[in-house]
């Protein structure tokens, strides 16, 4: 059974969740303020994923995940916000979070995008190649005997245990910067389009995650790839199109 903590004070709220969540199958346990939740995080291994409100009476759900990120990098994590707008959500992403959902909400809708970021923490270390891209590799990344790691110039991707390293610093990435990366460099030197990015890491609709979403992970990412994000040399954007892994000359 998947573990759930959930950060949230709204007593009526925790008491509808508890009882929906667990009906769904899940096993929950409860923090009602940062504080709580900032005293378990030494045992965050025992948590299959973070469900953390944003507002809390002694802090915000975005430093919690900022902490988490810090001690699990590869924890789903999906914010509960009273707010759609869009600076908030961008927020909820940069920090690291991996989705969101909006209050007032649809218990359904939620557990679909629980069930969704649990299966593919559990299958991100074989994310599949997509069916089509474009442009010939200009750098192929390769893979050992057992295609347990892939390499690319100085980037090194474990997948066994999701360990990943450039130029030889381990790289501390959330469970969708990884699954990205993964996929790009499995096609380096292609352009893999936005949309078969978001139709092989997330909903095969489209239905949880937009541009302006992959947008952020893409900023992100680069944050922790490149010397000057702002002038990628490895995570190049082909306009029109996509993305594209390269391995550029040092």
């Amino acid at each position: 059974m998947d573990k759930i903590l959930l950060l949230e004070d709204d007593v009526s709220l925790i008491d509808g969740l508890r009882y929906s969540l667990q009906k769904n199958g899940f096993a929950v346990e409860i923090a009602r303020t940062v504080g709580e939740v900032i005293e378990r995080l030494p045992d965050l291994a025992q948590y299959d994923l973070l469900l953390l409100d944003v507002t809390l009476p002694d802090g915000t759900g975005f430093s919690v995940c900022e902490q988490a990120r810090a001690r699990a990098p590869q924890i789903p994590i999906i914010f509960l916000t009273a707010s759609d707008e869009e600076v908030n959500i961008i927020r909820g992403l940069d920090c690291g979070g991996d989705d969101y959902i909006t209050k007032p909400f649809r218990i359904g809708e939620l557990c679909s995008r629980i069930r969704a970021l649990l299966r593919r923490a559990n299958a991100a270390r074989n994310i599949p190649v997509p069916s089509s891209t474009q442009a010939a590799p200009l750098a192929p990344q390769s893979q050992d005997k057992q295609t347990s790691s892939l390499i690319c110039g100085s980037l090194v991707i474990d997948l066994l245990s999701g360990r990943t390293t450039f130029h030889g610093k381990s790289l501390e990435l959330t469970n969708a910067e990884y699954r990205l990366l993964c996929l790009l460099v499995r096609n380096a030197g292609a352009v893999v389009t936005r949309n078969i990015i978001l139709n092989e890491l997330w909903d095969s609709a489209g239905d949880f995650v937009d541009d302006n979403t992959l947008s952020v992970y893409i900023r992100r990412l680069r944050e922790k790839v490149e010397d000057e994000p702002s002038r990628p040399k490895h995570l190049i954007t082909v306009r029109g199109f996509g993305y594209q892994w390269k391995e550029a000359s040092e």
